[in-house]
């Protein structure tokens, strides 16, 4: 299965990737090598999931603290 980049993937993709690593490592089916590889892909995957949660907070906080008159600014983040 082809993958994207890590950094032009949405949450949505991140955490279904990562829900499909997690049932293919829970089957028990997989040979060692191939689990360490995949638990390694979770742990970035989750990693990344877990940074696009805290800038989605970051946003929300932004966009909360300004007045309802303000103009709205994307969000300049790391990424």
């Amino acid at each position: 299965m082809a993958r994207k980049p890590a950094a032009t993937q949405d949450f949505e993709t991140t955490l279904s990737q990562l829900e499909t690593i997690v049932s293919r490592l829970e089957s028990g089916e997989l040979p060692l090598e191939e689990a360490l590889k995949e638990f390694e892909q979770g742990i970035k995957l989750a990693q990344l999931g877990q940074e696009r949660l805290q800038q989605a907070e970051q946003r929300i906080q932004i966009l909360l603290q300004k007045s309802e008159t303000a103009t709205l600014n994307d969000y300049q983040g790391n990424a």
